[in-house]
Formats: structure tokens, C-alpha cells, sequence
């Protein structure tokens, strides 16, 4: 942690948080984290059960509860009297202030000034499964994403991280500060709505760009995914995980492994690209497999980190966090808890130059706080007349993202939801992975560019000059060496916030390496917890870039709410190590006594006979009993055998729809496991904004995601679209203040190039 006493971006906000969940938990500590004085209003049931869950003591550090019961006039007194003097209230699923009564609605209400975060399980109107609670293999076996995982069976897959959640917890996070952005020009707060299927849609935005008249993908391609040069590979001795991916990198490592011959073949015509064709996959996937065999690991990382090919060993979960890159960038920290002693947990996934985040202690004991009065309230008279309408939060805001691939680049798009104005800053040859990405583009304007040139770095200056916000992706030390680096950019436009996106952090033996979500996915244990050490098992969504992304938009919008109040800009710092630690905190935490993670293997099917995935005559179920004490026997009656074998021959001869009934007899919520063409044809979905279906160059039709969040004042609307390379060049640069003989000039000599509109078209999945 830092040792610098200055303030955190969110010093002096107050918030409540309402409920349980771990999406509203993972909120209100990045708040806690950030400075915000973060009180969990809790009940004495509901309570305890949180402090049984291990990751808890992760995500509820540095707050402060107030418990009370229910109905009792006091505690009802209490969150009254606290919700007329914060700046936020997170409510978790199943929560609402009309549940605490009409005093509690009128001084929420009468607190114009007041952000309402509501962050329910699946859509604002309820979910599909019994109890509407929050339910991570719920909510990814209903929307298509557990089907959508590589496996061997081709069925649905459980996931041991619980990314989702995650996920919600940090996009929410997102949009809350970004309204308090906006509240700081209108003096408004508002009702912000991030759902679990939100949550779904930020992470799977490529995933969702499908034809919804188009056969589902064939999942049974093995667990090693579809991809021969970009997943877990095994060498002669060991599993490493390689993260070629695009043409530059894929090539490369089939020079190392000395088969680049296979690229003479026709069915690839000289083109990397080609060898994810379902008809190519198996055979060169062969070709690979077999070179990598023939050497052990440390030879072939050696090797391939000479030819700057990201790679790295698959390693255990259980050994993360004491891995010497976490140490070096404060991702450890070590908390004295009141009720389980001594916790090592992840840190701070992200670094403010400024106003530094850091831990603020441990979680706190139930009712620790609950003779601490409440805040006092703030003098402030209410805006006068109606608000303006305003196409997102960040309207009006111009934020510069020089990224490539997908991290960087979708949390240009994350801000472009938000409402501000974002320009790809790109070579004149354009992102390698713009087409095949072109979701992780949606919403930017383009600048295409030869940084290699001095004239073409003078004129990105310019541009930054009157930006708000940057965001780099580029290598450590690159952006420097440009100067395009904070340091450099600042002295001629001290507001700017940037924020950069590396693989591994500011600090450490690794910093100056390149690296991608396979690869961490790999490093930090994530692989043999889905799988094994012997058989290790990537997500096939990228969970860490997704997750990356955005922390990268939360870095933004906390900065710029700090310079809002302060005047200053500063650097923010995120990394897909730290985006790791993050997705896995609840299993990375230690402490005396702790409950074992869960493990898994090949087409895991869920931790318990009452917890998991059964075959039904028309499909899958994933049922979730929520009652420790219920066993097979209740549901079944007593019979000897195993239980999963029980319930799997109960289950098998009734179709979804009868085993859902029969298990909601018992309480135990269950869904039908979906695929992604049945999610996108859903039609509650579709009239959610799950996604939009767009029009392809060729006159298909496919879908991409909607819209990511609900804001009751400032809400964007309607589809995105990723722009052509360079097809705002003109624009952006006249915007600048550079002269049109300039841009000419700029154009003739090769230093910018400007094109037309992007054709789009969905292109062979690489996942």
C-alpha cells in the first residue's frame, strides 16, 4: 500500500450499501478503496450468512455496519436521517427502499443530490429462477454463456471464477461515479440501473455477435479451445499457456517452433488467420501440439519472450499471491480482522498517481458501527428547474484511447456507452484485430496515424491537448519514448487523466513485458482451478481483457471525478494482473480456518448434487439449492447410491420445464441452460436491449450488445458502430486547431490516412 497520506478520488462521499451480493459488495469496495466512508445497512440473519462466505473479508474491507432489524424504528430512523446526507446508495437484489417505509422513500427522495445504484440478479423486473437472488450459474446458464465455453461433451460447463459478478461490481461502479461526474455540472443525482445481464453483456460482446439465424458453434472442439497458437499448450515436461494471436505473433511462434512450412499449404494460402477455420483447426492444431512436445517449457518460453511472443507457465492458484509481480505492485496486502485474524488478500486493482486508492482495513464485525450516528447533512439548495436531457453521463467529454486488440480498445467503447466522445488514435494500417474485434471498437472515432513519425507524434499532441482523458495500451516505456506519456502530455494540459493498461503492472521483474488475458489466465492459477494442473482449462471468454477494460473506464471516471473537485489531472494505472486477482479474490484470500476453494475438471458440471447441471429429455438444467441443510435425500427420499447419479436418472425422463417445478417444490431455484441464439431471441431480452441487430455489408443480419446500463436521466441511446480506419482523421485533427493545409499536407506524406466507413461482417470466432 502507499504510504502517501493524500486523499482518495471518492474522499468525503458517503455511501450505503443495501443487501447482499457479491456484485453490490465488489462495488462499495472500490469505493471503500478509492476514500468514499462506504456503511453496509445490515440485517442480523442476512448478516452472518455474508460473514460465512470467505470472500467477504475482501470485499467488504474498509467499511463500517450499522445493523438493525427489519422493522425496527430506530435502525429505520437511522438509514433516514443517512440517506438525506449521502451521495450514494447501492442497493443489492431483493432490496428497496419502499421495504424500509415511507420515511425512508421521502428522504431519498428529498435528497436531489442523491445517486440510487440498483444492481438486481438479472433485469430490473426479476429473474427467471425462484428467489430472484443473485446467482452467478444461474445467470450464465440462462443467457448462453456457460454453452459457450470449449469443452469435450459440448454441454454447458460450470465456471469456477465468478467473473459475472465481478464484472457487475466493477461496471456499476463505473456508472455510479460517472454520474456523480455529471452531477458535479447539473447538481442532480439520478437512478442508475446496472443488471446481471449488463454484467453478461460486458462480458461477452464478442461472444454475442452472432447471426441469430445461424446454427449455434460446435462447443465440443476439446478444452484446449480453437485457437492452435493462442491457448494451454504442452511441452515436454510442463503446461505454458501461449498468447499468439493476430498475424505478427501467430507467425512468429511457428518460425520458434520451426513449422513455419505450414503456411505453404493451400488450404491456409499463406495467412495465419486461416487456421482458425473449422476446417483447419484440428490438422494444424496437430502440427503445433506436436512441435511444442518436443522441448520442455523453459526452452520454448525462452525462446518465444525473444521474439516478443506473450507465454507463460500454468501455475496454481494457491501460489499467487505470493508470486514476486503481485508483491511488486501492491496487489498483496495483509489486514488485521477482528473475527478471522490475520487476512492476505488481493489489493487495489488499480493505481491513482494522485489520489492514491489503498485498503482501509480489514471487513468490519456485524454492528460494529451501530452506535455511530449518522452523517450530518449538507446544505445545498436543489437545482432550479427541469435538467437538461443529456446522451449519457460523460456527454461532453472527449477521451483519447490508443489501444489494440481488445482490452484498451473496449474501454473506449465502455466510455463511449457512458456518452463521451472517444477517438481511436490507430496506425495509418489500422488495428490488426479491428476487424475481427470490430465489437471492442464500437462508438470511437478514428484517427489513423504514423507514430513512427516525428510529424505525426507532434500532431496526436495536439490532439491530447484538448483531451480529457487518454488511455494507453501500449508496452511500458513505449508511450515515453513517443511522448505520449503522462509526464510529457501534462505539461501543456495538466487536466489530462491518463490511464495505462499493462500486462503486469508498473513495478516488478516483469513490468516491461507484454502479455494477454490467456497467458494471466494461465500465471495466476485460473487454468488449473477451471481444470488441473495436469489437464489446465482457459475461459474461453476473455475474462481478464473484459475485466481490464473496465477497471480502465472505472480508472477514468474515478480521476475525472477527482479533477472535477480538485482541478488536476493525473496517471491511473491497471494491469491484467491485477484484473486477476481481482476476478479470483474470493479464493486468493487467506485466513485461519478458512473453507477449501472449490476444484474442478474437465466439463465441470458444479460443486454439489444439489449444485450443478443435469441432462433433462429436452436439454439442461442448472438447479442452486440455497439451503445448506437440504440433501438428495429430502428431494428424493431416502435410497442408497450416489447422489449426483440420483438425481441425474430423476431428472433425465422429465422435460426443463418439469424438473424446474418439481425442484421449486423443495425451494431449490433452477433455469433452463440456454444457448447464445436463444438468449438473443429472447424476447424479454430483446425488449431489455440485450442487443441490436444490425445489418451486415453483406445484408445479413447479427447482433451486437445493447445497451450496457439504465440511467433515469442521462440515458444514451440506440446502436454503435466501430468507424473505418482513419475515418475521422480530418475531423479530429480540425478539431485540434490544425490548419486544413496542414492536414493535407499530413495526408500527402503518409503521416495520417483517412478512409471511409467500416464494412462489417462477422468473422471466424478465434475462441
Amino acid at each position: 500500500m502507499s504510504s502517501t497520506a493524500a486523499p482518495g478520488a471518492l474522499h468525503g462521499r458517503r455511501v450505503l450499501e443495501l443487501g447482499v451480493s457479491t456484485a453490490a459488495a465488489v462495488t462499495g469496495m472500490l469505493f471503500s478503496d478509492f476514500g468514499a466512508d462506504v456503511v453496509l445497512v445490515e440485517r442480523p440473519e442476512r448478516g452472518q450468512r455474508r460473514r460465512d462466505v470467505p470472500g467477504y473479508a475482501v470485499w467488504d474491507r474498509g467499511k463500517r455496519s450499522v445493523c438493525h432489524p427489519a422493522r425496527d424504528r430506530r435502525g429505520r430512523a437511522w438509514l433516514a436521517r443517512a440517506l438525506a446526507a449521502a451521495d450514494v446508495c447501492i442497493l443489492a437484489p431483493n432490496e428497496s427502499l419502499a421495504a424500509y417505509g415511507d420515511r425512508v422513500v421521502n428522504a431519498a427522495e428529498a435528497n436531489h443530490r442523491l445517486v440510487v445504484l440498483e444492481m438486481p440478479a438479472y433485469l430490473a423486473e426479476g429473474s427467471p429462477w425462484l428467489g430472484d437472488e443473485e446467482s452467478e450459474a444461474m445467470l450464465s446458464a440462462h443467457t448462453g454463456v456457460s454453452w459457450r465455453q470449449a469443452s469435450q461433451d459440448g454441454a454447458p460447463v460450470d465456471f469456477v471464477v465468478p467473473y459475472l459478478s465481478h464484472i457487475q461490481g466493477v461496471w456499476a461502479a463505473a456508472c455510479a461515479l460517472a454520474a456523480l461526474v455529471e452531477r458535479e455540472r447539473s447538481g442532480r443525482g439520478q437512478h442508475v440501473t446496472v443488471t446481471g445481464v449488463n454484467a453478461v453483456m460486458e462480458a461477452s460482446s464478442y461472444t454475442l455477435a452472432v447471426s441469430p439465424d445461424a446454427p449455434d458453434l460446435d462447443t465440443a472442439v476439446g478444452v484446449l479451445g480453437r485457437h492452435p497458437t493462442y491457448r494451454a499448450v504442452r511441452a515436454a515436461d510442463a503446461w505454458l499457456a501461449c498468447g499468439a494471436l493476430g498475424p505478427k505473433f501467430e507467425r512468429a511462434v511457428l518460425e520458434v517452433l520451426g513449422i513455419a512450412d505450414i503456411l505453404d499449404d493451400p488450404r491456409l494460402a499463406g495467412t495465419t488467420t486461416n487456421m482458425v477455420l473449422p476446417e483447419n483447426v484440428e490438422w494444424v492444431m496437430e502440427r503445433v501440439s506436436a512441435a511444442f512436445r518436443c522441448r520442455p517449457r523453459d526452452v520454448w518460453l525462452r525462446e518465444l519472450e525473444q521474439r516478443g511472443v506473450p507465454a507463460g507457465p500454468v501455475g496454481s492458484r494457491d501460489d499467487w499471491l505470493d508470486h514476486p509481480q503481485v508483491a511488486a505492485n501492491d496487489l498483496r496486502v495483509d489486514v488485521q480482522d477482528a473475527d478471522r485474524g490475520t487476512v492476505a488478500m488481493p489489493g487495489v486493482p488499480l493505481r491513482f498517481g494522485r489520489s492514491p486508492a489503498r485498503v482501509a482495513g480489514a471487513a468490519p464485525p456485524l454492528g460494529e458501527h451501530n452506535d455511530h450516528p449518522s452523517w450530518p447533512p449538507r446544505e445545498s439548495a436543489a437545482p432550479a428547474g427541469p435538467s437538461a436531457p443529456s446522451p449519457g453521463p460523460l456527454h461532453g467529454m472527449r477521451i483519447l484511447d490508443m489501444g489494440t486488440f481488445v482490452a484498451t480498445p473496449y474501454a473506449g467503447f465502455l466510455l463511449a456507452e457512458l456518452g463521451a466522445d472517444v477517438v481511436k488514435i490507430e496506425p495509418t494500417t489500422g488495428d490488426p484485430f479491428r476487424d475481427a474485434g470490430f465489437v471492442f471498437n464500437r462508438g470511437m472515432r478514428s484517427l489513423a496515424v504514423d507514430l513512427r513519425a516525428e510529424a505525426g507524434r507532434r500532431l496526436v499532441q495536439r490532439v491530447c491537448d484538448g483531451a480529457d482523458a487518454l488511455i494507453g495500451g501500449m508496452r511500458p516505456g513505449v508511450m515515453a519514448a513517443l511522448g505520449l506519456d503522462h509526464a510529457h502530455l501534462s505539461t501543456s494540459n495538466p487536466d489530462l487523466v491518463s490511464v495505462s493498461l499493462s500486462a503486469y503492472g508498473v513495478c516488478g521483474p516483469m513490468a516491461d513485458r507484454g502479455g494477454v488475458d490467456m497467458v494471466v489466465q494461465a500465471m495466476s492459477g485460473m487454468m488449473s482451478a477451471q481444470g488441473d494442473l495436469e489437464l489446465p482449462i482457459a475461459t474461453t471468454i476473455a475474462i481478464i481483457d473484459v475485466t481490464a477494460a473496465a477497471l480502465c473506464a472505472l480508472g477514468v471516471v474515478a480521476a475525472l471525478l477527482h479533477r472535477e473537485c480538485s482541478g488536476a489531472g493525473q496517471q491511473v494505472s491497471a494491469s491484467l494482473v491485477g484484473a486477476a486477482s481481482l476476478l479470483e479474490s474470493g479464493d486468493l484470500v487467506r485466513f485461519p480456518g478458512r473453507a477449501p476453494t472449490v476444484r474442478s475438471g474437465p466439463d465441470f458440471k458444479g460443486p454439489g448434487p444439489l449444485d450443478r447441471y443435469y441432462p433433462v429429455s429436452d436439454g439442461w438444467v442448472r438447479l442452486q439449492s440455497r439451503d445448506p441443510r437440504l440433501t438428495v435425500d429430502d428431494v428424493l427420499g431416502s435410497a442408497p447410491g450416489d447422489p449426483v447419479d440420483r438425481m441425474r436418472t430423476s431428472l433425465a425422463d422429465l422435460d426443463a420445464r418439469e424438473a424446474i417445478a418439481l425442484l421449486a417444490r423443495f425451494g431449490i431455484p433452477a433455469v433452463r441452460a440456454r444457448r447464445i441464439s436463444e438468449a438473443v431471441s429472447d424476447p424479454r431480452l430483446r425488449s431489455a436491449e440485450f442487443v441490436h441487430l444490425r445489418t451486415a455489408t453483406d445484408g445479413s443480419t447479427f447482433a451486437t450488445t445493447g445497451r450496457h446500463a439504465t440511467f433515469s436521466r442521462t440515458q444514451r441511446s440506440g446502436p454503435m458502430s466501430p468507424p473505418g480506419i482513419g475515418e475521422h482523421t480530418t475531423a479530429v485533427l480540425s478539431e485540434a486547431g490544425v490548419d486544413e493545409s496542414d492536414i493535407r499536407a499530413a495526408l500527402a506524406d503518409g503521416v495520417v490516412a483517412e478512409g471511409g466507413p467500416v464494412a462489417m461482417q462477422l468473422r471466424a470466432v478465434y475462441r
